[in-house]
């Protein structure tokens, strides 16, 4: 069976970017984005940005300014809220928990450009997934980049740059980002 370039990009596989299904999506979300965000009503822009996503819980809420690619790689749990200006790039699943908190400008980064120069200009792209467990809480300006896998109840000091991935029960910050301190397993801090 040959795929489409819409499978091979969701699959993490080189894919054609300028594929015509590819950008006739991309041109879409942006034309959609453009109004949902200019919206007063929060409510009706938060039923809007549903519509154009995977799947998302109940209880979802993003403030104004949210941007990604093509939606039908979104993959959102029950009770989320992000601030202000969230970027989801999503070539690739990007798939969030239950009970998550974006903090400010925050970005998921699933596409993985070549290190060839041959390939990056014969215009090859691919992707990584970006997975986030239950109840996250991310400060603002956090990075998130391709393939991390982030576990439960993983607070994300603002600024940092999430290079890999990391387990439960963690304080992580930094760039890259590295274990700041470990939580028991009802989120709290442990006292080891």
């Amino acid at each position: 069976m040959i795929k489409t370039e819409r499978e091979k990009m969701s699959d993490g596989e080189p894919y054609e970017q300028f594929d015509p299904e590819l950008v006739e999506r991309r041109e879409l979300i942006r034309r959609e984005l453009l109004t949902i965000n200019q919206l007063d009503d929060n409510k009706q822009q938060n039923t809007n940005i549903k519509a154009l996503l995977a799947d998302s819980g109940d209880d979802f809420w993003a403030e104004t300014g949210i941007e990604f690619d093509y939606g039908f790689n979104i993959h959102i749990g029950n009770h989320f809220y992000a601030n202000y200006h969230l970027t989801m790039l999503d070539t690739c699943p990007i798939t969030i928990g239950d009970h998550c908190y974006i903090g400010p400008d925050v970005g998921f980064y699933t596409p993985v450009h070549p290190l060839s120069a041959k390939l990056r200009n014969a215009d090859v792209e691919m992707g990584k997934p970006i997975t986030v467990g239950d109840s996250v809480w991310m400060g603002g300006h956090v990075t998130i980049l391709p393939g991390v896998t982030l576990g439960n109840r993983v607070v994300v000091g603002a600024g940092s740059v999430v290079t890999k991935s990391f387990g439960d029960d963690l304080v992580i910050a930094g760039n890259p980002a590295r274990i700041i301190r470990y939580l028991d397993d009802n989120g709290d801090v442990s006292p080891g």
